[in-house]
């Protein structure tokens, strides 16, 4: 049985009248309330409201300044660093900079704007805040990390960490790579340069790995052996080694060790130290140098067969100490790549370089002094493939003169400063090839001459030694007979 419109009509107007009274009931409740209750208790009662009312969030927002203390906070630079590589297209304002010094910009979200992000299968939200104080001659900036509280201890401690070690790697993959000298003048402009009268300039050297004119087989384990060293870092602490790495370049000129540095350079973000040691007074004085270099560098010590100074240890044993005077000795050397001195950085590479390996000190070659020995030789056809594609923008396989030329190279001697520089003559790239066929056709044939009288030299001194050989015998034989006859 369904109700009546008049029962519909009843329950209507009872609910009006039960609501017109609730509410006069409340407004003279909340006047009597705030006429004889003290502000202090009225908000100790809403607080106690709101605390057993509300309800709770399930997230839970870290707030991360931009100054912590007097100090910059080293995790909002961080954070800023590595929200620029999350900016997706969703984002709507973003800021964007540049300073004279800089070779890229600079971008960054704006204030209000938000960046989702994931860590091990978990959601965090970024918010970059930015506020003013009354008075607007002050400016708060900061971010707020919001996340679920059950994520606590991972954000807080794994994530955390993730972003300040990411963006250290990105600010290394950003930063400058800086060639030092004793001969170069810094102006006041360059700044991060070193101390110990080391001048500095930007080095902008283009060699990578990718156009250096190796063999790729050689490459890999250049690069293979670099990628173990950056991560050994706790490896040598635990065996009580330093944590450098020793490499000798060795080979004729032109065979590309300068471009391999810089390749190594490059590809690792390390600045690079250049020493010529002619220029050093002494152990004392290469010491002090030394010293003044920085982590993660290179330490490059080019032709050191040719520094008269550096004497073999034996020399050393023999000479009076006062003629080693004011000379850097190969002991000086020793001591401070091998010795106690040798601990005093991180993440040093040591670079020597060499025409004539063979001329070195045995010291001097052995493991813990030039680990890495890299047979810098002459080009090779794989090498020439490399050259063609920097150089000409060619597949080495796809064109019919590549294949003669490199099976030429294979044969012959040449370096590849000699072939990059036939393959600048000229916009046509068959008039380049036809060109580097018969520049290394003559190179052919000028070793074999070479060959050969070096053959004939050879062959012209055994018949001199064996004649001087037989006309000893005979003078000898000749003085026998006659003591023989006088007796």
């Amino acid at each position: 049985m369904f109700p009546s419109s008049s029962d519909f009509s009843f329950s209507a107007s009872s609910l009006f009248s039960a609501y017109a009274s609730l509410t006069g009931f409340l407004m003279l409740f909340r006047s009597m309330l705030h006429d004889f209750v003290p502000a202090k208790l009225r908000s100790y009662f809403s607080d106690l409201f709101d605390r057993y009312f509300t309800p709770k969030s399930k997230n839970l927002t870290v707030i991360i300044d931009e100054n912590f203390g007097l100090n910059r906070n080293q995790v909002y630079d961080a954070a800023e660093m590595y929200l620029r590589n999350k900016i997706g297209p969703e984002t709507e304002r973003l800021r964007v900079g540049k300073t004279p010094k800089q070779t890229h910009f600079t971008i960054s979200i704006e204030k209000g704007e938000e960046i989702f992000d994931s860590f091990e299968g978990s959601e965090v939200k970024w918010s970059y805040v930015q506020s003013e104080n009354e008075k607007g001659d002050k400016v708060k900036r900061l971010y707020e990390l919001t996340f679920e509280k059950k994520l606590k201890d991972k954000i807080m401690g794994s994530y955390l960490s993730f972003v300040v070690s990411e963006s250290e790697e990105i600010k290394r993959n950003l930063r400058v790579v800086k060639l030092y000298s004793r001969d170069v003048y810094s102006s006041d402009d360059d700044d991060g340069c070193a101390g110990g009268n080391w001048g500095c300039i930007n080095l902008e050297h283009p060699s990578t790995f990718d156009t250096l004119a190796m063999d790729p087989s050689a490459k890999k384990k250049i690069i293979d052996d670099l990628e173990r060293f950056l991560k050994r870092r706790e490896f040598y602490k635990r065996v009580g080694k330093a944590w450098k790495r020793g490499y000798l370049l060795y080979g004729p000129p032109g065979t590309g060790k300068s471009s391999l540095i810089a390749a190594m350079a490059n590809y690792l973000k390390f600045d690079v130290f250049d020493l010529e040691l002619s220029s050093i007074y002494d152990n004392g004085d290469l010491k002090r140098v030394l010293l003044s270099t920085t982590n993660r560098s290179i330490l490059v010590i080019e032709d050191i067969d040719c520094n008269a100074e550096v004497r073999d240890r034996e020399a050393e044993k023999e000479e009076d100490d006062d003629k080693f005077k004011g000379k850097v000795t190969l002991s000086g050397i020793l001591n401070f790549i091998d010795g106690l001195w040798s601990s005093f950085g991180d993440e040093r590479i040591i670079v020597f370089t060499t025409n004539h390996k063979e001329r070195l000190d045995p010291a001097l070659l052995r493991p813990g002094r030039m680990d890495v020995h890299i047979n810098m030789s002459y080009c090779t056809g794989l090498g020439f493939r490399t050259l063609v594609s920097n150089y000409l923008g060619l597949d080495g396989l796809n064109h019919p003169l590549c294949e003669e030329i490199q099976k030429l190279i294979d044969s012959t001697e040449v370096t590849p400063a000699e072939l990059a520089e036939e393959l600048m003559q000229d916009d046509d790239t068959e008039v380049v090839l036809r060109g580097v066929v018969s520049f290394v056709e003559k190179k052919k044939l000028e070793r074999s001459k070479t060959k050969a009288e070096d053959k004939e030299v050879v062959i012209k001194n055994t018949i001199d030694n064996d004649e001087k050989q037989s006309g000893k015998k005979k003078k000898k034989e000749t003085g026998k007979r006659n003591r023989r006859g006088k007796k």
